[in-house]
């Protein structure tokens, strides 16, 4: 797949720099090129990122880093049995268990948010770091109301990081959640202020909580530009009916004119 001229490969990270240092230096290059093309689209074209991850795998399957970038697009694409099978050789390879949560969530792509549960009770939870704490229970809930459990759904996501007053990457996420879930269960008050919570965590606009708050409050959005164009029809109609009206006008005189010849 064509790689455009701005794209090195030496965007990565140093980790992942370092893992590809066991292939030959053209090959490593190669690959690293095709991971930052994997990063670069797997939020705005998931499709064209998991084509670049088909390639990387195609070069170097033995890197785990690749495994990894081949699991999130697959991911992306909702190709869940393919991205479990990425993640699973990964941590193979690795022995992390950064990746359990995200394969949890496999799980629940897959139809099995019962066997999403039984990983959330498992050993490896406790060797996640916060963050990985944090979207593991947010995949628990998720699994939870995949089952029709939405009181243990509300239950499970309640915890000090929801608690807490200090803001962290995951907090806008966690406090929309939670709100959600609220609001599934009927509790639309409750829901409401969780959700004014999460507007005030989410800086960087991870998630559409302004507007689920707006939509409780029945503020409704217009778009500017549809406006516009409905403004420049009306115009122009208008202009239509004008001309008709002086085309209807120059007629009426053109038969009066007739008229009085005949007189």
């Amino acid at each position: 797949m064509p790689i455009p001229e701005d794209v090195t490969g030496d965007e990565i990270d140093k980790d992942v720099r370092q893992e590809l240092q066991s292939l030959p230096k053209t090959l490593a290059e190669d690959v690293a090129k095709n991971l930052v093309m994997v990063a670069r689209l797997i939020d705005e074209d998931p499709e064209g990122a998991y084509g670049y991850s088909k390639v990387a795998l195609r070069l170097a399957s033995r890197v785990a880093a690749v495994r990894e970038a081949g699991g999130f697009a697959a991911y992306a694409n909702q190709k869940y049995s393919e991205a479990l099978a990425e993640f699973r050789a990964a941590r193979r390879m690795t022995g992390s268990a950064e990746l359990w949560p995200v394969m949890a969530d496999c799980e629940r792509g897959l139809g099995r948010p019962e066997k999403a549960l039984d990983m959330a009770g498992a050993p490896e939870v406790h060797k996640l770091d916060k963050a990985g704490q944090v979207e593991m229970r947010l995949v628990a809930a998720g699994a939870r109301r995949d089952m029709g459990q939405l009181d243990a759904a509300i239950v499970t996501l309640q915890s000090p990081e929801l608690a807490s007053n200090s803001v962290q990457p995951w907090t806008a996420r966690l406090r929309y959640a939670y709100a959600d879930a609220l609001l599934a269960a009927g509790r639309e008050s409750e829901a409401r202020e969780w959700f004014a919570k999460a507007v005030e965590a989410d800086r960087d606009g991870s998630t559409d909580a302004s507007d689920r708050l707006a939509e409780l409050d029945g503020v409704e959005f217009v778009d500017a530009l549809n406006e516009n164009e409905s403004e420049n029809e009306n115009n122009e109609n208008e202009g239509g009916n004008e001309d008709q009206r002086d085309d209807s006008a120059a007629s009426a005189d053109a038969t009066a004119a007739q008229d009085d010849d005949k007189d």
